[in-house]
């Protein structure tokens, strides 16, 4: 199926080119092999070449090559050779019954393949419209929480400013400061998803350090912590990673809510980075309950969650991951721990330099 799409991407002129190429290709096979095979056999594969050329291009080109397929075989093929006159009777009607089946053969084919487009089409449309539909429903309730308790938390210390104790102030403080983030993660994922779809992420590529980005983002969501607890020593031996900052930032982060939201409380989250083979590589583990072994295929797809999880989340934390490190041409994994819980390993092929080096560049 890549393969036709691909084909289908080729103008006519090209696809011309490529069809016109194969049958010659195969005619020239076939003539070498007259001392094995007949001009009936070579009949037969030139009909299933024109087949498979109807499979992956478009009506013009299928059309020349049939005809031009026809040709050949009359001219290189059938008695007298290297001739368009036939003086057989049964020769010239396998020819004439050549032409009209290699013609109708190929429009058939390629109006099959345009209505299985068609209705994949349409499948597909059906399917991104599922989608959106529970994505709305997921980021009604996703939106919704977040604004109605700062909404809340501001009635209440508004109308009960003189009433409330300072402990009280700063209990609604923290929850309208984790309801922003909250929020704020979900406005930043929906925009992250535009930019990956639309093509519009270009990277900012510059030295960087990965334990201070990764304290840095630690730091950023310390009130959704709640009862887990995030683990994270810092590797002084490893070297600056020319990497776009912001991505590298909005990838930890994804990885550690997705853990912090997904995991039973008192969990423990760890993170690691390190150096290998000229690759920035950085891990998030959990000792949660880990992935299904069936659905960890399907864990890096937009809008996708786990069946019978909680509530929450959007399904495109871990869509928005895959892409941001796929546009650093590199790579991410999951894997479920040995003993329990799931690991997420980001593989980024980048450049390196120690701040002493850099200093001297």
């Amino acid at each position: 199926m890549l393969k036709i799409v691909k084909a289908q991407k080729y103008s006519i002129g090209m696809q011309s080119t490529i069809s016109i190429s194969l049958v010659l290709s195969i005619s020239i096979i076939c003539f070498f092999s007259l001392k094995y095979i007949d001009y009936r056999i070579t009949a037969l594969i030139l009909l299933m070449t024109v087949s498979i050329i109807a499979m992956l291009f478009e009506i013009i080109p299928v059309v020349v090559t049939a005809v031009l397929s026809g040709l050949i075989l009359n001219f290189f093929f059938i008695l007298p050779l290297y001739t368009f006159h036939i003086t057989n009777t049964e020769d010239i009607l396998l020819f004439l019954m050549y032409f009209i089946i290699a013609l109708v053969n190929a429009v058939l084919t390629f109006k099959i393949r345009e209505a299985e487009n068609k209705a994949r089409d349409k499948e597909e449309k059906e399917k991104t419209i599922k989608l959106y539909n529970t994505l709305l429903n997921s980021l009604s309730h996703e939106l919704r929480t977040p604004i109605a308790t700062i909404i809340g938390a501001i009635d209440i210390l508004k109308e009960n400013k003189n009433k409330l104790s300072e402990i009280n102030q700063n209990v609604l403080l923290d929850e309208i400061d984790t309801a922003t983030i909250r929020l704020n993660r979900q406005v930043e994922n929906l925009l992250n998803m535009s930019r990956l779809e639309t093509g519009m992420l270009k990277l900012k590529l510059d030295w960087c350090d990965s334990n201070e980005l990764i304290y840095g983002v630690i730091q950023k969501i310390a009130t959704l912590k709640n009862n887990h607890t995030i683990s994270f020593i810092s590797n002084e031996n490893l070297p600056l990673f020319k990497l776009d900052a912001g991505l590298i930032e909005e990838i930890i982060q994804n990885l550690i809510t997705n853990a912090l939201q997904y995991t039973p409380e008192n969990s423990i989250i760890k993170i690691e980075a390190s150096h290998q083979n000229d690759s920035c590589v950085i891990s998030v583990s959990d000792n949660g309950n880990g992935f299904p072994e069936s659905q960890i295929q399907f864990v890096f797809d937009k809008f996708y969650r786990l069946p019978s999880t909680k509530t929450g989340g959007s399904g495109l934390g871990l869509s928005i991951v895959k892409g941001f490190v796929e546009a650093h041409n590199g790579l991410i994994k999951l894997e479920n721990n040995l003993n329990s819980g799931a690991k997420f390993t980001v593989i980024i092929p980048t450049e390196t330099s120690y701040l002493n080096n850099l200093k001297n560049e």
